[in-house]
């Protein structure tokens, strides 16, 4: 495997994402609040990709961790998912997390959606 590839079966976050969830955590005031990341069916490509905040886990769940940050997603999203970077931008759009999908073979132009 080359340096700095990760494995197809892992997703990580971005030094940047995990400290935007950091941010968020202590807004919050609470400290077990992890980003969940979901497939789901729609968008204009095929599937789209769907942010939320949780602090529980189900059993379908993998949680890879970066710098103390947790990132959760079931088990069929990491279907589509493996081998993807989770980051967080800046820019004149605003800021939001954008997924780095290695599977993704077309995106829609905002990066929300995806196809395979």
């Amino acid at each position: 495997m080359p340096d700095g590839a990760i494995p197809s079966e892992e997703v990580r976050l971005s030094e940047s994402a995990a400290k935007r969830v950091s941010e968020i955590r202590d807004m919050e005031g609470n400290k077990a609040l992890m980003l969940r990341l979901a497939v789901l069916g729609g968008g204009c490509s095929g599937f789209q990709y769907k942010f939320d905040l949780d602090d529980a886990t189900n059993d379908d769940d993998h949680v890879f961790e970066t710098d103390g940050t947790q990132l959760v997603i079931d088990d069929v999203s990491l279907g589509l998912l493996g081998g993807a970077v989770v980051d967080f931008k800046h820019d004149l759009g605003g800021a939001f997390f954008q997924v780095e999908n290695p599977n993704a073979t077309a995106n829609c132009g905002c990066g929300a959606s995806f196809s395979v």
